[in-house]
């Protein structure tokens, strides 16, 4: 699927993660991180960021991670989120339901 959008997934709770992607040019993934937590985790939350969207096939885009303690499933989660709805699958349904994300 091809990035359309902008696409937000998360809050700014404590112990959740908003991330937002946007298609960019060619040139890889640039992303952003804030955390705080960083210190301690920044490399963990970063790889995990960087190998959901390996997993999902982004070559392209702009990814800004705002984190507050969320633990990995919840970034994998609101990365797929963000994803799906920077594809815009809301508005043609095509949403991999049952197990068909790689």
């Amino acid at each position: 699927m091809e990035l359309k959008a902008v696409g937000t997934a998360g809050t700014l709770e404590s112990s959740d993660v908003m991330i937002t992607i946007e298609p960019a040019q060619a040139g890889g993934i640039d992303l952003t991180l804030e955390s705080s937590v960083i210190n301690q985790y920044g490399r963990q939350i970063k790889a995990e960021v960087l190998a959901s969207l390996e997993r999902l096939g982004v070559k392209n885009a702009k990814v800004i991670v705002n984190d507050h303690g969320a633990l990995d499933c919840t970034i994998k989660a609101r990365v797929d989120c963000a994803y799906y709805r920077a594809c815009q699958c809301d508005v043609d349904g095509t949403y991999p339901w049952g197990g068909a994300i790689r």
